[in-house]
């Protein structure tokens, strides 16, 4: 009976630590996919149904579940990881892109373009609690700060990043960024910002307690994802038209390194131990591994077509 329990319990940790083990999520704009992958692994081990076009997304802090933008649908997919089934539509309007959540899990924020708002959804309930009216046009990306003290848009067509204070839901600020911002990444302690500018080729470090850009990083052409290392001493940017990711020392705010990847990166998403940076190659079909201690490329994972981004959990 003794050594059956030992068994037994053994068994639980095994499972257990196998649960514990991050997954990456991407979602497949042309397949209507988000491919599943072990990031022990690197390989794809799974995939869900997501959509007619899935493009932004987000995970919930325990993992259990997807928040995913579908553009023909105008709508928020959200997804029961365990179930892999869509079980629920929240409606957001013409054309809705990126997604994200707060650290604590309590909200997820979509930017939605043709509207140029932000619907800030309540996740206890799902429901739309306000779709927030921002001052730059066409709204790609929106993200909290850690603290959750600030909501960041950046917005393609206005050349600005829209500064909302996330808690009372009001806009008090815009940062002037160069043309077309896309990806925004805070580090740890949100003290700094990191935006990403495509047709300026440019990253911008803001300060976020003076809402002023610091400095200007010259970055490759058309520079577009954002991921901060956990330790916040790494920025990636990727770089669409180079097919490369560059990767920033927060010191002093240079580029250190220049990693060949697959054709037209995107978003981006690195490992809660911060040791992989997982990059989305929409024109290559695949995500490229990265190794964020050496700067050199792992591995490429062949995923469904035109992957979007990447979150992990």
């Amino acid at each position: 009976m003794r050594s059956a329990i030992l068994v037994g319990l053994a068994a639980a940790l095994v499972a257990g630590a196998a649960a514990a083990q991050p997954f990456a999520f991407v979602p497949n704009e042309k397949s209507g996919t988000v491919s599943i992958i072990d990031t022990t692994k690197d390989a794809v081990v799974g995939e869900i149904k997501a959509g007619e076009k899935p493009r932004g997304i987000a995970v919930s802090p325990d993992g259990k579940t997807l928040y995913v933008s579908d553009q023909p649908a105008r709508a928020l997919l959200v997804i029961d990881v365990a179930k892999k089934a869509v079980v629920e539509k929240i409606q957001l309007g013409e054309s809705p892109e990126g997604v994200g959540i707060s650290a604590d899990g309590k909200w997820v924020v979509a930017a939605v373009e043709e509207s140029n708002t932000v619907a800030f959804i309540d996740t206890a309930t799902n429901k739309v609690v306000v779709n927030l009216k921002v001052a730059g046009k066409n709204p790609e990306h929106a993200v909290f700060s850690p603290d959750l003290k600030w909501l960041y848009v950046s917005a393609e067509e206005g050349d600005v990043v829209d500064v909302i204070d996330a808690r009372n839901r009001k806009q008090v600020t815009s940062v002037k960024t160069g043309q077309r911002p896309r990806g925004i990444g805070f580090l740890p302690d949100s003290s700094r910002a990191y935006v990403a500018a495509e047709e300026a080729h440019m990253v911008y470090s803001i300060d976020t307690a003076k809402q002023v850009v610091l400095k200007s990083i010259k970055a490759g052409q058309r520079a577009n994802g954002i991921a901060v290392r956990p330790d916040g001493k790494r920025v990636f940017v990727s770089n669409g038209a180079d097919g490369t990711v560059s990767a920033i020392d927060t010191a002093n705010d240079t580029v250190i390194a220049t990693i060949p990847v697959g054709r037209r990166p995107w978003n981006m998403a690195i490992t809660p131990d911060g040791k992989k940076l997982y990059v989305a190659n929409g024109r290559s079909n695949s995500i490229s591994v990265i190794d964020t201690e050496t700067n050199q490329k792992i591995t490429d994972i062949t995923v469904g077509e035109l992957p979007w981004g990447v979150v992990i959990r």
